[in-house]
């Protein structure tokens, strides 16, 4: 999936974490979490910056590995009109997902270019597994992803956080070959974002500051101006959401984390 618009911003809805089941008045910790989406959705939709360029799931999107589950998630987000880019958690089904969640303006992984800015989405799911994991050829296959996007800022999406949170139990869940998918980000210097959900907290962290190459940065500036609009959005109060600015300057690298409260 490409875009073809140059110099507009990019405005991007995170829903992550959604555990949705194949009843849709089921609960997860006390929450209804087909109720609690519908909600976000509103809420989303009541934004002034509504309509964003694309919805980005981040994982976990069906709790019970139900083929109802993700029907009924694509029945809630088709009508919005927008393209909807997903990703597997580990308590999805990635098969389902693909099966469901594929086709029209629904994608599964992969990679989407919107002007200056290049979206590349990578799956973290191991089977049977709470924690995620890459390995060699997933990685390799992440060079040259960015490799091809040279000349564009890049977001990285996936649904296991590479950074701690400060949580012993959290981080004993995380990506476990952090550091070798941080050696492959550190060898572009174009990588903006990596934005992640699993963690059901917010968490915002600068890893390193890197000027853009190319010009100095008002030449930086002219040339990538651009906004990022990550809106994210909790469970319980379907208010928390955060514009992430970037471009001015295009000099950070950051990485998000957020999902909805009840339950990795």
């Amino acid at each position: 999936m490409t875009e073809s618009r140059k110099d507009t911003p990019l405005r991007l809805l995170q829903i992550t974490d959604s555990h949705l089941h194949a009843a849709a008045d089921s609960r997860m910790r006390g929450v209804r979490t087909y109720a609690t989406l519908l909600s976000v959705l509103q809420h989303a939709r009541a934004d002034a910056r509504w309509p964003a360029d694309a919805i980005l799931a981040t994982g976990d999107i069906v709790q019970d590995e139900s083929r109802a589950g993700y029907e009924r998630f694509r029945e809630t987000v088709e009508p919005l009109g927008v393209p909807v880019l997903s990703i597997p958690g580990n308590h999805d089904d990635p098969t389902l997902m693909a099966e469901v969640l594929s086709g029209g303006r629904f994608q599964v992984g992969g990679e989407l270019r919107h002007g200056a800015w290049s979206i590349v989405m990578l799956s973290t799911f191991l089977a049977g597994e709470d924690s995620g994991g890459l390995g060699p050829a997933r990685l390799e296959g992440l060079r040259k992803s960015l490799a091809a996007h040279v000349g564009q800022h890049v977001l990285v999406a996936m649904h296991h956080h590479a950074l701690p949170v400060g949580s012993t139990w959290l981080d004993g869940v995380a990506l476990r070959d952090s550091r070798a998918f941080l050696n492959v980000i550190d060898s572009f210097s174009n990588v903006r974002v990596i934005l992640s959900g699993h963690v059901h907290q917010a968490a915002d962290q600068q890893r390193s500051r890197r000027a853009t190459p190319g010009g100095d940065r008002q030449q930086q500036r002219d040339r990538y101006r651009g906004i990022i609009g990550v809106t994210l959005l909790q469970a319980e109060r379907a208010r928390h959401h955060v514009e992430h600015e970037l471009g001015v300057p295009h000099d950070r690298q950051r990485h998000r984390g957020s999902s909805l409260r009840q339950g990795r």
